[in-house]
């Protein structure tokens, strides 16, 4: 077993889940949605980054210029799950967030849009998988007896910082104090004048451009399909629930050992085995914190 190649691909996977998770746990516990729409704004944001690949590499120019195409492709990735974000958020929350059983409700409406939007997606790309162009060259960095290469470099660097820009910006704007007072407790956020609707749609555009984010970033290894975003979707939810839902905290922790334990059973087992090694982790310490490893599941919500 090749050491460094298990750890290479362990913090390159905790920090793709740790994005998924984080914004799903954003969504949770400052709306109250478990937004089952994740995947398919995964997979669009996906179709997105690859149209505009494709648009720059027809430009015999800019072709081979891999720091310009990278940052354009990723930013297009960015802003289409920002924009598939704002049409989930108008569907599924702004007209069902005040009525009984919101939390089944809203479920029901984002699983419906992804089904509708894998369909659509399934309508208009066809089912035949579609890749992106490296992002960010081909060089690899010897670190003693690790190799990285560029695509995992790349994302482990870039899903660093565009979280700890996000959680900059919840920190010092307006907007994220906002967002920040509804995961803290949405009752009393609502009592002091902070528009809940006009708040969600800021949460899920938020959100929605970190699983763009995601969603470019894995594709420089799997390919995009309109059923590409299960996967994530499933490991996202999986890496939330580990770590507490509405933590950020816990899920930067669960989303380190999932990427570990996925590192080390791909390696020691097979990659067919991966799931199953990874819900008998869950399993485990959910039964030892129900909460998961944070334990803060927000009381407000359980109200």
């Amino acid at each position: 077993m090749d050491i460094g190649f298990v750890i290479v691909s362990a913090v390159t996977l905790a920090c793709v889940y740790g994005t998924l998770a984080i914004g799903l746990s954003i969504t949770w516990s400052s709306l109250g949605l478990v937004n089952m729409a994740y995947g398919v704004t995964f997979a669009a944001a996906g179709y997105g980054a690859w149209l505009v690949a494709e648009q720059l590499q027809a430009i015999d120019a800019l072709a081979d210029m891999t720091l310009v195409v990278g940052p354009v492709v990723i930013l297009a990735g960015i802003l289409t799950g920002a924009v598939c974000g704002l049409i989930v958020c108008a569907i599924a929350f702004i007209p069902i967030h005040d009525k009984p059983n919101f939390t089944v409700r809203g479920l029901i409406a984002s699983l419906a849009l992804s089904l509708i939007g894998t369909q659509f997606l399934l309508q208009v790309f066809g089912p035949r998988a579609k890749n992106l162009p490296p992002l960010f060259g081909d060089w690899e960095l010897p670190l003693g007896n690790v190799v990285v290469t560029a695509d995992k470099g790349g994302a482990m660097v870039t899903s660093v910082v565009m979280l700890a820009l996000a959680l900059r910006w919840m920190r010092s704007s307006r907007r994220g104090l906002e967002i920040r007072a509804m995961m803290m407790n949405p009752h009393a956020a609502s009592l002091v004048g902070i528009g809940v609707r006009r708040t969600g749609f800021y949460v899920m555009a938020l959100t929605g451009g970190l699983a763009g984010l995601a969603s470019v970033l894995l594709s420089q290894t799997y390919f995009i399909s309109p059923f590409s975003g299960l996967t994530p979707l499933i490991k996202g939810l999986s890496v939330a629930l580990l770590g507490g839902l509405g933590s950020v905290g816990g899920a930067i922790a669960a989303a380190i050992l999932l990427g570990i334990n996925e590192a080390l059973t791909s390696a020691l087992l097979g990659g067919q085995y991966v799931l199953i090694t990874q819900f008998l982790l869950i399993i485990l310490v959910l039964l030892v914190r129900p909460r998961g490893i944070a334990g803060i599941l927000d009381k407000a919500r359980e109200a």
